[in-house]
């Protein structure tokens, strides 16, 4: 498990393009047969995946959370993009196939992901966050996504956004998660743009194409900097960063929230004239 420690805004801005995306980039995610996890303490979430080919994988606590089990003191959203899969989560089975999801509260020792096919592995992409109460174990799939279309070809992002882990879905401490869908023709996503000072944000795009990039904008509205990224990358923002992005052909992502609010439209919006 790799370990950021947080930054100071002052600080991103004398980063060089390799000390960027070695703070904020997560250039590997999926792996077969390993889990592989990032630690932020920017509001101490933890994101990765697992990819079970051969063998079924244990999601572990490591010496990093100091806890008897992963869950001890944790909730986890997983999303699984790629072939389909399953939970095993305290001895019962829970099918999670392709664009299907489902949230595990605090207090589940056992976290065990396989995949249905060797063929076609299972990715299951995870978020998990401190928690402070338990909450019941929720599978969602899109047709119980809140989906919310937006955006308009000729601003290029017509995309929908589907939230998975939301509080209108189900109830969690913190934890927010969901995928947004551009449509074809359309590469903007989260522009205009924002901030969100209660909460710290996530993304990991995929379904691109081996030579799509997209060019993913972070740091403060007035100091902006960029990352470019392929498929199966994921990125972190900080709460005072934007998080935005254009890409070379239309793509997907999933978002995932952490922090003190966990109210979807909680944001601090950025007018056109302020960025830089």
């Amino acid at each position: 498990m790799k370990t950021l420690y947080a930054h100071h805004p002052e600080d991103v801005k004398s980063y060089t393009t390799e000390k960027l995306r070695e703070q904020f980039l997560m250039e590997s995610i999926f792996v077969e047969d390993e889990v592989l996890l990032t630690y932020s303490h920017v509001d101490r979430i933890i994101y990765g995946g697992a990819m079970p080919k051969d063998k079924a994988l244990t999601l572990d606590a490591g010496k990093e959370l100091a806890a008897s089990y992963f869950l001890e003191r944790r909730e986890l959203g997983v999303i699984n993009i790629g072939g389909n899969g399953y939970l095993v989560l305290d001895g019962e089975k829970y099918e999670v196939n392709n664009r299907e999801g489902i949230y595990v509260g605090r207090g589940v020792k056992e976290v065990v992901f396989h995949s249905n096919d060797p063929a076609k592995p299972a990715k299951f992409y995870l978020n998990s966050c401190p928690a402070h109460k338990q909450y019941p174990i929720v599978k969602v799939d899109l047709e119980k996504a809140i989906a919310r279309p937006l955006g308009g070809e000729a601003s290029m992002n017509k995309r929908t956004i589907h939230q998975f882990i939301h509080p209108d879905v189900l109830e969690t401490c913190q934890l927010s998660m969901g995928m947004t869908i551009l449509e074809e023709g359309s590469g903007w996503n989260t522009m205009p743009c924002h901030t969100h000072e209660r909460r710290m944000e996530v993304y990991l795009y995929f379904d691109m194409e081996e030579d799509t990039r997209v060019f993913h904008l972070m740091g403060q509205p007035h100091e902006t900097r960029h990352i470019v990224m392929k498929n199966e990358q994921a990125v972190l923002s900080p709460s005072w960063s934007i998080h935005s992005g254009i890409g070379t052909k239309n793509y997907t992502f999933i978002w995932g929230m952490c922090g003190e609010n966990i109210d979807f439209d909680d944001m601090d919006f950025v007018e056109m004239k302020d960025l830089r």
